[in-house]
């Protein structure tokens, strides 16, 4: 039998998501997170152990192209943290995100210029979300950044903007924070490598338990027309075989002494020789993203900014995918998608079915959002076609299913 996980309500409408007992495995860390604006995530880290962003590459090998990738970043250039305490220009430092728990509403967001690569919703953006650059986020990238601790989602907009109660965004992705999730090949994310913000942020909660646990995300000013894993989209024309792939690792090299450096420093330093630090956007060169925290020592930030590019090496690209080689494949294959019962009067329960193989993650519209397992309970209030969204590396397939409310 389906097991009730949550009952919420979305505008109007009551959902009870079901699950079967094989179709969820709760992450214990993900539900032991804090609730609210910048909330402590307790120790969790998202996705796998094994995933890209959590593997200790301090001895993986240097990639050969090294030196010249490095000297085309501009081996003088200073890391940058790009995140810090307080306001500059009315706006604050980093990228912000906030912890909701799973009885927060889900919204709509309209989509716009990247709506074809994006997740359909709903998401429970909360009204009072941040923006990044808050109070005044102008102009900028403007991600919102969202955890539900209860079903371990994160959700992701892009120039996000919230007018007369209502989301829209030129972008949005859907993670399970369970999995080692993947965008299909060439889709863009909220970043511009196809890749996940959050995970990348330095927090001020990791750095006062003493250890960053997961890469860190770069921009540079001038990237390749190419991608590395775990990145999925490039956003250049560059072919240059010396300009880094979106996806790119560099990682801090093991002599560089990091004793002189304070101990908040350090370990923002030791996460760099660990884990590294992977490039998901074009931007000002070696900025280092984070999360705005007025726990920061801004004094004490400043100081990384003595590093510089030579003090890094690029770790071993693997495969780089351009046009030429962007692997292809079969996009998931939906074998049913049905409605119990498939008329009712307002205010009945339907059960959502469906098999689907061959995918990572699979979204209902409207209404329900990222879903596990074989089948969801829904209360719709008026007539309603439903549409299972299935996703892979390789692409999206999609079936749809009309309930008819008397």
């Amino acid at each position: 039998m389906p097991r009730i996980l949550n009952i919420w309500s979305v505008a109007g409408l009551s959902i009870a998501l079901a699950f079967t007992s094989a179709g969820f495995s709760q992450n214990g860390t993900c539900s032991g997170m804090s609730l609210g604006q910048g909330a402590s995530l307790n120790g969790f880290v998202p996705f796998p152990a094994s995933s890209l962003w959590n593997t200790d590459i301090s001895g993986a090998a240097v990639d050969p192209n090294s030196a010249n990738i490095i000297n085309f970043i501009g081996s003088a250039v200073t890391l940058h943290p790009d995140f810090g305490a307080g306001t500059f220009h009315n706006q604050t430092l980093g990228i912000p995100y906030q912890v909701v728990a799973g009885t927060q509403a889900k919204v709509n967001v309209t989509l716009g210029a990247f709506a074809s690569e994006s997740d359909p919703g709903p998401e429970p953006i909360p009204s009072n979300a941040l923006i990044e650059g808050y109070p005044k986020p102008g102009n900028g990238d403007r991600h919102v950044l969202v955890l539900e601790k209860d079903g371990c989602w994160l959700y992701e907009l892009y120039h996000a903007t919230l007018k007369s109660g209502k989301w829209s965004a030129d972008s949005a992705a859907i993670w399970d924070m369970t999995i080692n999730e993947q965008r299909p090949y060439t889709w863009t994310s909220a970043d511009a490598a196809g890749l996940p913000v959050f995970v990348g942020l330095a927090r001020h909660d990791e750095v006062a338990a003493g250890a960053i646990n997961h890469a860190l995300r770069f921009t540079v000013p001038t990237t390749r027309r190419a991608f590395v894993l775990p990145a999925t989209h490039w956003a250049s024309s560059l072919t240059d075989p010396n300009s880094p792939p979106m996806g790119t690792r560099l990682r801090l090299k093991a002599s560089f002494d990091v004793s002189s450096y304070p101990a908040d420093d350090q370990v923002i330093l030791m996460a760099l020789k660990k884990y590294g630090m992977i490039l998901a956007d074009n931007g000002s060169g070696i900025f280092i993203s984070g999360v705005p925290d007025n726990g920061w020592n801004n004094t004490n930030l400043n100081l990384l900014k003595q590093i510089t590019a030579s003090n890094f090496d690029v770790v071993a690209l693997g495969t780089v995918y351009t046009d030429a080689n962007v692997p292809t494949g079969p996009s998931p294959t939906i074998g049913s998608f049905t409605a119990n019962p498939s008329t009712v009067t307002a205010g009945s329960p339907v059960t959502l079915s469906w098999s689907v193989s061959n995918s990572l993650y699979n979204i209902i519209a409207p209404q329900a959002g990222p879903v596990r397992g074989t089948s969801i309970v829904v209360i719709p209030s008026a007539t309603t076609t439903y549409t299972f969204n299935a996703t892979n590396q390789f692409g999206r397939s999609t079936a749809t299913v009309t309930v008819t409310v008397q």
